[in-house]
């Protein structure tokens, strides 16, 4: 493909996917609609709470509060969109927004905030993303690479409880993992600071907030940077901008210091019982069940009513094989939170343990529901299987095995169990051809994970007269995974000509 070519199409695609940004009045290159966009929020809005932590409801007039911040600023936003705001109940600093103005914040960085002026920058910067379509300028470029990549190759003949998500799940975290470019951060604070200043706040929060930014991120480990400075990197770059924005507003609004203060009081007030569940997951994570008990076990001492922390204690259960004590912390975790999809999954995996399988059907359609899961998934497939309902165990697994991971990895092995003495040329690959010597030879490749043996091929050819023959050849030897057995046939091989083979038949050796 040559350089004006791709200039061409580059220029046809920004001719037919411009579109004017709401926020700035340029012109952006969008290929996705906004009807699209906002399908896009309003489908994945829900799963994605549900992926980090679900909604935190602990203290709901926290919740409340941020809503009525959140609204003030949507209300002087460029874009008239159906803006929601959340508190999400996760530890880890971040906030985030879906397409749409679907908004999210978490309880681990509304900690950190120390002013009501500081709320609404953080704020603000998240509904300049969602007003400016950062996101869908994002989904647009890549979807031009693609066409481009696609376009050279023909020319030339040349995933916390977000891992555990499956399917369209799992492609919503996409939105979530793609990070914005330097341009679009600078943007959105730059606007989120005029929208600040227009709903009567103090832009010096969003300084402040910069400052802040800046100094947690100095020594903190690996896992505290994973939330929200991974997709919105703190800088001198972006706290000099901040203070250039500043000192052309207009001067003073609110800063709200003591509100702020009122707002988070209880919050604060649990903060030493999640930090010791915090350390519990991360013992747990660690394979120190003892010491994960005795965390989760000092949470609950702090704080009763959260009902993450009789989770960990059922995780502890089932890693200890204490199924009915797991199913009764579980029990507890769902009368405290019953639209929680992990409570659900994980009690449902201990009545199958227990053979409890009605029951703990029940409960893996019920996460399944609320996030669909690899876990979920698998677990139901194993029960189908066992119960004969091979069709619908399959279909399981294929949700599954797109997926990576040890999860993946069994489901894939599940699936060759299944499909391969009914459809084997999907998993071993065949070839046929001149093996150098005139002669015709046949070789397989085992593509499953698993050693197979009697491989039988079929294959077709043109013989010395001109008249297509179809043979089949048996490769007895035992073919490990990801490993390739030939035969030579000892037919000649008509010059000119080719020959095609498929796999008939093979057999898993146990």
């Amino acid at each position: 493909m040559n350089t004006r070519f791709i200039i061409t199409l580059i220029l046809i695609s920004w001719l037919v996917g411009c579109a004017v940004n709401p926020v700035t009045g340029d012109r952006d290159l969008i290929l996705v609609s906004g009807e699209q966009e906002l399908s896009m929020g309003a489908q994945n809005y829900a799963p994605m709470q549900q992926s980090q932590g679900g909604p935190y409801d602990i203290d709901p007039a926290l919740t409340v509060y941020v809503k009525s911040v959140g609204n003030r600023l949507a209300a002087v936003s460029d874009a008239r969109l159906p803006y929601e705001f959340t508190v999400l109940n996760n530890s880890v600093p971040n906030a985030w927004a879906l397409p749409g103005g679907k908004i999210a914040i978490n309880r681990g960085l509304l900690i950190e905030l120390k002013s009501e002026a500081e709320l609404a920058a953080v704020l603000g910067h998240e509904i300049v993303h969602a007003a400016a379509r950062h996101t869908a300028q994002q989904m647009s470029k890549g979807m031009l690479l693609e066409s481009l990549v696609i376009g050279t190759s023909i020319a030339t003949s040349d995933s916390d409880y977000g891992s555990m998500a499956v399917g369209g799940a799992s492609l919503a975290a996409q939105l979530l993992s793609t990070k914005y470019g330097r341009g679009a951060e600078l943007e959105s604070d730059k606007y989120g600071m005029r929208y600040m200043a227009k709903a009567g706040y103090d832009p010096q929060g969003a300084v402040a907030l910069q400052e802040t930014f800046l100094r947690l991120s100095e020594g903190r480990n690996e896992d505290w940077l994973s939330g929200l400075f991974a997709s919105h990197p703190p800088s001198r770059e972006r706290l000099t901008a901040n203070k250039t924005t500043a000192a052309k507003l207009a001067a003073g609004g609110n800063m709200g210091v003591e509100s702020y203060a009122a707002a988070i009081k209880k919050t604060l007030a649990v903060k030493p019982a999640y930090d010791a569940y915090d350390e519990g997951r991360k013992a747990l994570s660690e394979k120190k069940a003892d010491e994960a008990l005795v965390l989760a076990d000092k949470a609950l001492e702090l704080f009763s009513g959260e009902a993450h922390f009789h989770a960990l204690r059922g995780d502890v259960r089932l890693v200890k094989k204490q199924y009915s004590m797991a199913i009764t912390n579980f029990d507890r975790a769902i009368e405290r939170r019953g639209e929680f999809f992990y409570y659900h999954l994980q009690r449902g995996i201990a009545k199958n343990e227990l053979g409890q399988i009605d029951s703990a059907v029940i409960d893996l359609e019920r996460s399944l529901a609320l996030l669909p899961t690899a876990p979920a998934h698998f677990t139901l497939g194993k029960i189908k299987q066992d119960r004969g309902a091979i069709d619908e165990a399959k279909e399981h697994y294929k949700v599954v095995a797109q997926g990576g991971g040890p999860y993946g990895d069994a489901a894939k092995t599940e699936l060759v169990r299944l499909e391969l003495p009914t459809n084997p040329s999907a998993y071993i690959a065949s070839a046929c051809g001149d093996d150098g010597s005139g002669r015709i030879g046949v070789s397989v490749r085992n593509d499953t994970p698993l050693l197979v043996s009697g491989v039988e091929v079929l294959f077709r050819y043109i013989d010395a007269g001109g008249t297509e023959r179809q043979q089949s050849a048996s490769i007895g030897a035992q073919i490990a995974a990801g490993k390739v057995a030939s035969i030579k046939t000892g037919l000649a091989m008509t010059a000119g000509t080719s020959c095609t083979s498929k796999v008939v038949s093979a057999q898993i050796v146990e």
